[in-house]
C-alpha cells in the first residue's frame, strides 16, 4: 500500500484523536498533510508539533490567529494557518490529500464533506449528517466522482465488513437483497436509560446523559444515544449506503456493545462483526482497507465478556427514534429538518434550557413543519436546514425547566 496523504477534518474531537492514534502505530503507511477545527487550538497546537501537517483550519478566525501565533513562537511557521467554513472545503478537495476523514460533527460537515466526495477522494465517512441531510443528492455526487466511500461509524463499518466482496465495492448502489440478504440488523445499546423508569426521563441532567455505559464519545452524539436519536440518524445513513428501503432495516438492543451490526441472509444465515468497544478498530479498517492493520485495540476476550442480551427497541422510551424512522420514509425533507432541529434541542438541553423529554417535542414540531417541502439540490438543503433551525430555535421558548 502507497503511503496515504490525510486530512482530518475534526482532529481534535474523539474520531479525529482516535484516528491520529491509529496512524501512531503505522507512521510508514499515513502521513498527515492537513488538520481542522473549531476552536481548539490548545490540543491541534499539540497535533502539530508532533505530526506537522502543511495546513491547518480553526473555523474560528479568533482561534486561527492564537494558532497561528503559538505555531509562530514554536518555530513552526511554515505550517499555514487557515480559517473559516471556506477554509474547510479548500484542504477537503486539496490536490495534495488523497483520503479524507469527514469527523466533524453535524451538518457543518456536510459542505467539506461533500467538496471531498466531489474530488474523487476516498472518504471515510465518520459525519453521518452528510447523509442524512442530503441523502440522495450525495450519493450521486459520489457516484459522479468516482469517490470512495467507507463508513466509519461502528455500526455501518460493522455492516460494511459482514457484506459479500462483490457488495463493497458498490456503496450507494447495493443490490442486497439479490445477493441473498433478507435484513440489516441494525445493533445500539440503549443509551444509560435502557433501564430507567420512563416518568423519570423529566428529571434526568446533561450529565447523566452524557455518561454511556460502553463508548467514550463527545456530549452532542452522547445525548443522541440517550435519546436514540443516533441510532435513528444511523437508520436513515444505512439507507443510502446500502441502497435498501426502512423496512429492510431492523433496530436490535444489544446493551453490551460487543456485536457491531449483523447482516440477515436468505439462507437462515447471520454474519455479525464483533469487537470491543472502540472506535479505532473500524478506523483502522477504513484506513487501511482492504488490508488489516493493528489499530491498537485488544482483542476480545470472549472467556471475561459478558452473555449478550438483545431486545426490541421500546418507541415510548425511545420516541426520537420512531420519529427518525418514519422521516427515512416520509423523504429528504423531513431527514433534513430532523437534524437540523435536534442539533438545536439537544444543544438548549445541554445549556440547561429545556428538559431530555423536550427534545423529542421540538423535533417533531419541527419535522411536521417542514415534511412537505422540496429538496431537489444542495443549495436547498442548506436553505432548509437554516429554516429549521430557525424555526427550532423560536421553540425553546415554550418549555420551561
Amino acid at each position: 500500500m502507497s503511503i496515504r496523504q490525510l486530512c482530518i477534518l475534526g482532529s481534535t474531537g474523539s474520531i479525529g484523536q482516535s484516528t491520529l492514534d491509529v496512524i501512531r502505530l503505522h507512521p510508514e503507511k499515513f502521513n498527515v498533510v492537513s488538520l481542522a477545527a473549531n476552536a481548539s487550538v490548545d490540543i491541534i497546537f499539540q497535533q502539530c508539533l508532533e505530526f506537522k501537517p502543511k495546513q491547518v483550519v480553526l473555523v474560528s478566525k479568533a482561534h486561527a490567529k492564537q494558532l497561528a501565533e503559538k505555531l509562530q513562537s514554536a518555530e513552526l511557521a511554515d505550517i499555514k494557518v487557515l480559517s473559516g467554513s471556506e477554509a474547510l472545503v479548500e484542504i477537503a478537495k486539496c490536490q495534495s490529500t488523497d483520503t479524507v476523514m469527514a469527523a466533524i460533527v453535524g451538518a457543518s460537515g456536510l459542505l467539506p464533506t461533500l467538496a471531498a466526495v466531489k474530488a474523487g477522494k476516498r472518504v471515510l465517512l465518520a459525519n453521518k449528517e452528510a447523509l442524512v441531510t442530503s441523502g440522495a443528492i450525495f450519493m450521486a455526487a459520489v457516484k459522479a466522482s468516482g469517490a470512495e466511500l467507507l463508513p466509519i461509524d461502528s455500526e455501518h463499518n460493522a455492516i460494511f465488513q459482514c457484506l459479500p466482496s462483490q457488495q463493497q465495492d458498490k456503496i450507494g448502489e447495493c443490490q442486497l437483497l439479490a445477493n441473498g440478504i433478507s435484513k440489516i440488523l441494525l445493533t445500539g445499546s440503549g443509551g444509560p436509560f435502557r433501564t430507567l423508569a420512563i416518568e423519570d426521563l423529566d428529571n434526568v441532567t446533561p450529565d447523566q446523559a452524557c455518561t454511556h455505559p460502553n463508548w467514550d464519545m463527545g456530549r452532542k452524539i452522547s445525548v443522541d444515544s440517550a435519546t436514540m436519536m443516533n441510532k435513528g440518524l444511523e437508520f436513515i445513513e444505512a439507507k443510502w449506503l446500502f441502497n435498501v428501503d426502512a423496512d429492510d432495516i431492523q433496530v436490535v438492543l444489544h446493551p453490551q456493545s460487543t456485536i457491531h451490526s449483523m447482516v440477515q441472509y436468505k439462507d437462515g444465515s447471520v454474519i455479525a462483526q464483533m469487537g470491543n468497544p472502540d472506535m479505532r478498530t473500524p478506523i483502522a479498517h477504513a484506513l487501511s482497507f482492504p488490508e488489516r492493520i493493528d489499530s491498537g485495540v485488544a482483542p476480545l476476550d470472549f472467556f471475561s465478556t459478558a452473555s449478550f442480551e438483545f431486545q426490541q427497541a421500546d418507541f415510548a422510551r425511545y420516541p426520537n427514534l420512531a420519529l427518525a424512522i418514519e422521516a427515512c420514509r416520509q423523504g429528504q425533507a423531513a431527514c433534513t429538518a430532523l437534524n437540523a432541529a435536534n442539533e438545536i434541542a439537544v444543544a438548549a438541553f445541554l445549556d440547561g434550557k429545556i428538559k431530555f423529554t423536550d427534545i423529542f417535542k421540538i423535533n417533531e414540531t419541527s419535522v411536521n413543519k417542514f415534511v412537505s417541502q422540496q429538496v431537489e439540490n444542495i443549495d436547498e438543503v442548506v436553505t432548509l436546514d437554516k429554516a429549521a433551525r430557525v424555526f427550532a430555535t423560536t421553540q425553546l421558548v415554550n418549555f420551561n425547566v
